[in-house]
């Protein structure tokens, strides 16, 4: 019970720092690229996992462990970072935000896939509940305008969730912080290149909060987050960790709200409270 319960917290402490990511990118896409954006953030997280690994003189990952590893940083090192930066041009962090809510699913559908996690039937119905609730909301305020970053989304959710499972498998391993240092470190000959040729024709016009977006997505979203996050997932449960993330767009949308200065509708608040409650019955018929 112990073990369950730091689990949640160290789970839950991550989707915290996972609720800025959305906004943070919607930042730095106003002056960046999406693709020098998700090239940057991944090079800088990796330099800074790739020393943290020498520092503490951490063991290579052996032969077995690199189709994981390669899971892990096309989800979440380069799948869903490239795919919701080029969403947020078309819709805001606040719709964005929303499209999480079904994140929660995909993890659960690919920690029974490639884990051997077998949830009972309440869990299921309440992480179903969970997803309605957003997708339904979803379904009701899309429109032509917003289809593009509605399906980017869509993608960037189920890149995430197939990176997530396969990290927090891979943690119970390796350890939670080690993966996704060695998932950066193994990304850096590719997006090292890639923000070189992509580097912009001049800084001088981006803004500080363009900066700022970009230094907490490559610090918090994909290292720090992840330290905890991953941690959560191989304690507590994959599957039922997982269904914490049906709270970030609860936190997000405050967030898009304070700094972005979006609207926040009622349909939005109803959605996520919805989905918040399901998070608390998940929770309890998660074992």
């Amino acid at each position: 019970m112990k073990k369950l319960t730091q689990g949640w917290i160290s789970g839950f402490i991550g989707v915290v720092i996972f609720a800025g990511s959305l906004p943070a990118t919607r930042l730095a896409v106003m002056d960046f690229d999406p693709v020098f954006l998700t090239a940057t953030r991944a090079t800088l997280a990796a330099l800074l996992g790739g020393m943290v690994l020498l520092m503490l003189k951490q063991r290579l990952p052996t032969k077995t462990d690199l189709p994981a590893l390669t899971i892990v940083t096309l989800g979440v090192v380069i799948g869903f970072p490239l795919l919701s930066a080029m969403a947020l041009q078309y819709v805001t962090s606040a719709h964005a935000m929303v499209f999480l809510g079904v994140l929660p699913l995909f993890t659960a559908i690919f920690a029974v896939w490639r884990g051997d996690e077998r949830p009972p039937a309440l869990f299921w119905l309440f992480a179903l509940l969970g997803s309605l609730f957003v997708a339904g909301y979803a379904a009701l305020n899309s429109d032509s305008t917003s289809l593009i970053g509605g399906l980017l989304m869509l993608g960037a959710v189920i890149a995430c969730g197939l990176g997530y499972a396969e990290g927090g498998r891979l943690s119970r391993v390796l350890g939670g912080w080690q993966v996704i240092s060695w998932a950066l470190v193994l990304s850096l000959p590719i997006m090292l290149p890639i923000m070189w040729f992509t580097w912009p024709e001049s800084l001088i016009e981006v803004s500080a909060t363009a900066w700022a977006g970009l230094i907490y997505v490559s610090l918090f979203s994909m290292f720090i987050g992840f330290i905890f996050w991953y941690r959560g997932l191989a304690l507590g449960g994959i599957a039922a960790v997982g269904q914490l993330q049906l709270m970030q767009p609860f936190m997000g949308l405050a967030l898009a709200a304070l700094l972005l200065h979006e609207m926040v509708s009622t349909g939005m608040l109803i959605s996520t409270l919805g989905a918040v409650a399901c998070v608390v019955g998940a929770k309890k018929y998660a074992v």
